[in-house]
Parts: C-alpha cells; sequence; structure tokens
C-alpha cells in the first residue's frame, strides 16, 4: 500500500484514510492479475475507435497497456449507486463488551466495505447515496458527487462502529425500511444492500417481496449477506453449555449447542436455500460476505458488476 504524507492523512478521518488504504492496495493487485481489465481506470475510459479523433487518446495508458483508449467524457461514467446498511442489533455481532471500541463484527465490516466503495465510486466521479435502517429507516440521504457529500457519508459510518451496548435492542424492520427505500430512489442505480437479512418479524415471503420490490426502476442490485460464518452459518461451538441472547430482544436460552445444532443448520440452510433461488429469479447478485474474510469479496463483485452496467 502506498504511504500518504502526514499533513495529507490529517485530512481524513480514521474510516476514511483505511478505506484509501485498501481501495490502493486493491487496485494494486488488480494491476498484477487476470482482472487487470476491470481496474478502476478503465471506468473512465473506452477502446479507441478506428477513424476517430486522436486528440483524447491516453498516450500513458497505451505506454502501460499497449491499447489505445480514449477519455470518456464525464456523462459517459457517471453511474448512480445506493448503498444500504441494516444496522439492526444483530448486526452487532459477535459482542465482546470488554472491547468498547470497534471490534471486527458485522456492523463494522460493512461499514469498512462501504467506506471502501465510497472511495471507488468517489474515483469514478460516480454519485453515491446512503441509507440505514433498523426498527425504522434512520438515514436517506440522495445520491450525490460532492466532496462535501462524501465527508458526510464517512460521518455516518463512523457513527454505526461506535459500541453499542448488547442491551440496546434494536429489531430488524427490514421489508418496511426497503419498500420505503425503493420507492425513494426514483433515477436508475445500482443498489448495494449490507445486511444479514436476520428479519424474525417479518415472514419469508414478504422478506423476499421487500428484496424483489428494489428492483423497481430496473436498478442493479447486489445483496451482501454478512455473517460470522463460522457461528452463524456452521454453529461451530465448543461442546459445553452456553447462555444464547438475541441481540434484538434480549431474550436468553441456556442450552448445550450439540443439542441443537442440528435442527438449526437443517433451518439454516433451508432459509439460505430460499433467499439465494429468490435472488437468482428476482435477478439479485448475491453474495456471502464472511466478516472473516478480506474486502476483495466485496469490492470485486462490485466491479465486475458496475463493468456491466457500462
Amino acid at each position: 500500500m502506498n504511504q500518504l504524507p502526514t499533513q495529507q492523512l490529517q485530512q481524513f478521518s480514521h474510516l476514511e484514510f483505511i478505506a484509501r488504504q485498501v481501495v490502493e492496495g486493491f487496485i494494486t493487485g488488480l494491476h498484477k492479475s487476470p482482472f487487470h481489465g476491470f481496474s478502476v481506470e478503465f471506468a473512465e475510459h473506452r477502446l479507441y475507435n478506428k477513424g476517430e479523433s486522436t486528440k483524447h487518446i491516453d498516450w500513458k495508458l497505451y505506454g502501460r497497456t499497449d491499447k489505445l483508449f480514449v477519455k470518456r467524457y464525464e456523462e459517459e461514467t457517471n453511474l448512480r449507486c445506493h448503498i444500504i446498511i441494516d444496522s439492526s442489533s444483530s448486526m452487532y455481532f459477535p459482542v465482546d463488551e470488554k472491547k468498547q471500541k470497534e471490534q471486527q463484527n458485522k456492523i463494522t465490516f460493512s461499514a469498512y466495505c462501504a467506506a471502501a466503495l465510497i472511495e471507488l465510486l468517489k474515483r469514478q466521479r460516480d454519485a453515491v447515496g446512503l441509507s440505514v435502517f433498523d426498527e425504522k429507516l434512520e438515514l436517506h440521504t440522495p445520491a450525490k458527487s460532492s466532496p462535501v457529500h462524501h465527508k458526510m457519508l464517512i460521518h455516518e459510518l463512523e457513527k454505526l462502529i461506535q459500541y453499542r451496548s448488547p442491551h440496546e435492542h434494536k429489531k430488524t424492520f427490514a421489508v418496511e425500511a426497503l419498500h420505503q427505500i425503493a420507492e425513494a430512489i426514483h433515477k436508475r442505480s445500482l443498489v448495494i444492500l449490507f445486511s444479514d437479512m436476520m428479519d424474525g418479524r417479518s415472514k419469508p415471503e414478504e422478506l423476499f417481496s421487500a428484496l424483489q420490490h428494489l428492483r423497481h426502476n430496473k436498478h442493479e442490485v447486489i445483496l451482501f449477506q454478512v455473517m460470522d460464518k463460522s457461528k452463524e452459518l456452521d454453529f461451530n461451538f465448543d461442546n459445553r453449555p452456553y447462555k444464547f441472547i438475541d441481540l434484538e430482544t434480549g431474550e436468553e436460552l441456556k442450552v448445550n449447542p450439540s443439542e441443537v445444532k442440528n435442527n438449526y443448520l437443517v433451518a439454516i440452510n433451508q432459509f439460505e436455500r430460499d433467499l439465494k433461488l429468490h435472488c437468482s429469479q428476482y435477478r439479485i447478485d448475491f453474495v456471502e460476505a464472511n466478516i472473516d474474510k478480506g474486502f476483495e469479496q466485496i469490492l470485486m463483485p462490485y466491479l465486475l458488476k458496475r463493468s456491466r452496467m457500462q
């Protein structure tokens, strides 16, 4: 990763600085990979068509690639992107009450991924908006591309990763929020949703219908299902008694995981199959986002989707 001068670092928040470093490392990796053609700079260029003026050829890029590319005009590159983050209490799993600062939980992972995406969108001069929901729609911004707007979005993301007490129960009312957001995004956009999709209040059909609504107005949609795979999907716990606490209701259950593991896995695997099936039917890109893995699992699907929307 490239080092930033101290005076330049002071201009950025912690989250913004990390996002820049993540994107720099990601782009460097792209240049060394088979996906070079999808790198950020190519989003701002198109192949030169024989016979057209050579005035806008990027000769520096030609020197690196031995191919002729023409710089795109701004109206050719603009994309609208809307990022949606589920901030209900289940997204603050796993909880470590001894660490009352940033933790590697689902909400922190989502906020960092969103910040990295905002950095990529900023470099591509794309407009980006942000929505946050838990029991209700807490935040909804229009999509803009100004530096002031980007700073405001980063500030909102920083608020999400501040410590939240596990006794502060915020339920997931995804259905109502997603319907509201779908109605509020009027112009065709790329919609990116970060959620564990654990809306215990709604029936699965209602949740799937809300997802389908995000395709309203011909939006393209990527759903990143953010999970602690080891604990939530594989149910890997030691063979000893545990006290399980529902972060959204406070309900407690004392049980040995081995006694319920088989039934749990049957239920969670069925839900996962149904979710993937409905996403496929609605032409929503579904990505399992494991918080124990890196950012490339987020940035690469975004970049591939964006390249198909040009």
